[in-house]
């Protein structure tokens, strides 16, 4: 038989493991979130050659995530679309994109994060002439107090790669 004393701890301790415990209602409440880590660490066996890391996060906790995304680009004047594979890493949340898309023209990639449903985090990931990135923009709106990801256009897109492309064609004249 037990105390009253021991089952009271008992009772509390349980209910102090319930309250640590992570929801999964807590974790879908609100909006994914992605960043881009470049360059990846070369000496984590996990990322060797990879070109950049994909975090993804749904708020400021790393989750595993549906990520996907495209390298949109502009080839000799004709516009090319490559789907883009992406690696799992030891990583909660980490993913390896490793190069998928040629060394010739201008390319931009477009990766989305998110567990479905809802908008996903998008990231616009502008590539320089070198292979370099040049920049990252993750396109946001404001939702009351929040800043939240929205959804990159078309138009954001096509504008990234023109702008590009007539700086680079100045440049060799």
């Amino acid at each position: 038989m037990r105390s009253p004393f021991k089952l009271s701890l008992l009772l509390a301790a349980s209910a102090a493991l319930v309250a640590a415990a992570p929801s999964t209602s807590a974790h879908r409440a609100g909006p994914p979130w992605i960043s881009i880590e470049y360059p990846a660490n070369p000496l984590d066996p996990a990322t060797r050659d990879a070109y950049l890391l994909v975090h993804a996060f749904h708020h400021r906790m790393p989750m595993e995530s549906n990520v996907n995304g495209t390298a949109e680009g502009l080839v000799g004047g004709e516009r090319k679309s490559i789907a883009l594979r992406f690696d799992k890493t030891d990583r909660t949340g980490v993913y390896a994109l490793r190069k998928q898309w040629s060394d010739e023209g201008v390319w931009t990639l477009v990766i989305r994060a998110g567990q479905g449903g809802g908008t996903p985090a998008q990231a616009l990931v502008e590539l320089a002439a070198d292979g370099s990135i040049s920049s990252v923009r993750v396109p946001t709106t404001r939702q009351n107090e929040w800043t939240v990801p929205r959804a990159i256009t078309a138009q954001e897109i096509e504008q990234s790669l023109q702008s590009r492309a007539t700086r680079t064609a100045q440049a060799r004249r």
